[in-house]
């Protein structure tokens, strides 16, 4: 109704942020994941050791590549802020606090991946780092998301 306009459009924007953070993220994710699977050659990085990171015994978890865990990840965070959007969702707090979970757990993996890369396998993927980003960036707008429902 008109009384709840102007409180919902802040959530959805939010959400459409993370939305499109997380199909950057599926994109990043995607190309590494296709490395590691054998069907591209050579990782194109301007910056660091990419190869050496992705063809670490640390790039694969649990028999799967890290990086299809992160294309797992973004793929469900992707689902989730666009089902968040739908209007009957758009004042669903749920979805907010599975986003902050979500992404909360996100940004811890990607904060082990991190350490991996830098005091263990001693290499930097500038893919990694920018996933990371992303991550990192996703859990601080969902984290504003789930504010707006405690302030409204």
């Amino acid at each position: 109704g008109s009384g709840s306009g102007k409180r919902s459009r802040g959530p959805v924007s939010k959400r459409m942020i993370l939305g499109m953070l997380a199909l950057i993220g599926v994109f990043v994710s995607t190309y590494l994941t296709l490395f590691k699977l054998g069907y591209i050659g050579t990782l194109k990085c301007a910056v660091g050791s990419c190869e050496t990171v992705n063809t670490s015994r640390w790039a694969t978890f649990l028999g799967v590549p890290v990086a299809a865990w992160g294309l797992g990840f973004y793929v469900a965070a992707l689902v989730l802020a666009m089902l968040s959007i739908q209007e009957k969702y758009a004042e669903s707090r749920v979805f907010s606090v599975a986003l902050v979970a979500l992404t909360g757990w996100g940004v811890l993996f990607s904060g082990w991946l991190t350490y991996l890369e830098l005091f263990v396998i001693n290499a930097i993927c500038v893919w990694c780092v920018t996933s990371a980003c992303i991550v990192a960036v996703m859990f601080l707008v969902s984290l504003a998301d789930l504010r707006d429902f405690r302030t409204a």
